[in-house]
This record gives C-alpha cells, sequence and structure tokens, in this order.
C-alpha cells in the first residue's frame, strides 16, 4: 500500500482534531481528500509526512510503517506542493535554480549538481510548459507559473507519491483550467507517482482521480470510488446544505439549493 492509516487520532490540548481515521491508497490510486476548512485535511498531510505524530493509532506510507523507519529518507520519495512552501523559498532564485533544489528537498541548492540533475529540471519545466520561464526569477513568475515550477521541484526527485495541497488557490479561472489540465496530463503518464489532490472545491476533482475521501470535523465521511461518493444527497449531508451536483465531461459541478442561510 502506499497509505496506509489505521484507526489514527490526534488531539491537541483539549481538542480532538482527527478522530478514528482509517485510509487505504494502493499505488496508481489518485484520490482526492476534500474537507472544508478545519475540517482537519491540513493535520492529516502533516501527519503523512511525519511532522507530527499520531495521539494514537498507526501509519505506513510507502509500506515504512513510522516508528520502524527514518522518516527523513521516507520524505525523499514524497513530492509535496503547496502555497506555503511559496514563503520560504528564494524568491531571487531562478526556476531552474527553484526546480533543481527538489532533489534534495532543501530550500536553496547546496549539492553539488551533475549535468544529467540540470537536464532532469530542464525537461521538467518543459513538460509542464515552462520553456520560457527557466532563467526568470521565481518571485517574478505569476501564481499559476509558480504552482507549475513547484511540481517540477516536487517532480525532481522521481517521488512515490505526490500530495497536490490545494494547488489551484489563489489562481484566476484560466490560470486554474490550465494548471488542473496538465495535472490530467501528468497523471496519465506511465511513471506518474501516485497523487492526492487536496481541495475543499469538488469541480477542481479531475476525471483521473477516480476516488475520494470525504474528511469532516476531523472524522472520515466517506471514502470510495468518486462518482460514488459525489452525489447530490450525500453531498447535502457533507455540506449540511442542500445542493445539486452536475457532471459534466467528467467533472463535478456544485450549486446550492435556496438560500443557503435559511438552511443552516
Amino acid at each position: 500500500m502506499i497509505i496506509e492509516v489505521s484507526n489514527v487520532s490526534w488531539e491537541r490540548g483539549q481538542d480532538s482534531i482527527l478522530k478514528d481515521i482509517s485510509w487505504r491508497v494502493g499505488q496508481h490510486e489518485h484520490w482526492c481528500l476534500l474537507g472544508l476548512n478545519g475540517s482537519g485535511k491540513t493535520t492529516l498531510l502533516n501527519m503523512l509526512n511525519g511532522y507530527i505524530w499520531p495521539t494514537s493509532g498507526s501509519i505506513s506510507v510507502l509500506s515504512h510503517r513510522f516508528g520502524e523507519y527514518d522518516l527523513r529518507e521516507l520524505r525523499k520519495s514524497i513530492g509535496w506542493v503547496s502555497t506555503s512552501l511559496q514563503q520560504r523559498l528564494y524568491g531571487s532564485e531562478s526556476a531552474l535554480q527553484i526546480t533543481l533544489s527538489g532533489k534534495y528537498s532543501t530550500i536553496g541548492v547546496y549539492d553539488r549538481m551533475e549535468a544529467a540533475d540540470e537536464e532532469r529540471a530542464r525537461a521538467l519545466l518543459q513538460s509542464l510548459g515552462c520553456d520560457s520561464l527557466m532563467d526568470r526569477a521565481y518571485q517574478t513568475l505569476s501564481q499559476g507559473e509558480r504552482q507549475r515550477v513547484l511540481i517540477a521541484r516536487a517532480l525532481m526527485s522521481s517521488p512515490k507519491l505526490l500530495i497536490l495541497d490545494e494547488p489551484c488557490t489563489g489562481l484566476d479561472v484560466f490560470a486554474r483550467e490550465s494548471l488542473l489540465s496538465m495535472i490530467e496530463r501528468l497523471a496519465q503518464e506511465e511513471q506518474a507517482p501516485t497523487m492526492i489532490y487536496v481541495t475543499h472545491h469538488i469541480e477542481e476533482i479531475m476525471p483521473c482521480f477516480q476516488h475520494t475521501l470525504l474528511l469532516k470535523q476531523g472524522e472520515v465521511f466517506a471514502a470510495d470510488r468518486t462518482e460514488k461518493v459525489l452525489n447530490g444527497s450525500r453531498m447535502s449531508q457533507f455540506f449540511d446544505v442542500p445542493v445539486h451536483i452536475d457532471k459534466r465531461d467528467g467533472r463535478y459541478w456544485l450549486s446550492v439549493k435556496g438560500e443557503i442561510w435559511r438552511s443552516r
């Protein structure tokens, strides 16, 4: 299994942030993790990366059980794309340097890079439509361009697991659709890593994400194939608001029935 979370809970003081979470992700099963703000998504991601430890339960990632393996080594096989990472990067570095830093998951390039490393970084940027960005300073790029560079950086170490944490945050509709199309193409590649896509917008769930985990108030609300999860009845219960779900061209679109403040 790529991810195996068994009866995991996490408490902070008197608050239970995650409650008895169980979740299994098989190889090449691309999942969407869907939940509103405060549902526990970020806590679960931090736990999968070994940055926080469960209060109870067990976690295995890439067949390595936490507590029995060096998590620093494990993280080299996990690519993580998050807007929070942008604040830690050196904005004056070029897109190529940012991508190269992904080989060792460092902020900045400190180790000696081989010619093959630069060749791979350039190839990744080209494959993601960033040919013209390679020598530009990261701080001069648009939000959509930055996200593409971060994905190239995450792929630099050939990860087995790629976590995309709300990658469309801050993008306009055109940049969003461009990025989503690129992610869909990436998922179709033969050597694509298993992907987890985190969002609270169902319209961002591309056809490649055939499984969906619904997280609500720190608990698993549902975990199944996407077409079984994203229906009007279940999603109305999930959001505590009557909603209607349309499916067009393999994508799901949500509309709220009636006036939302009368339903809550």
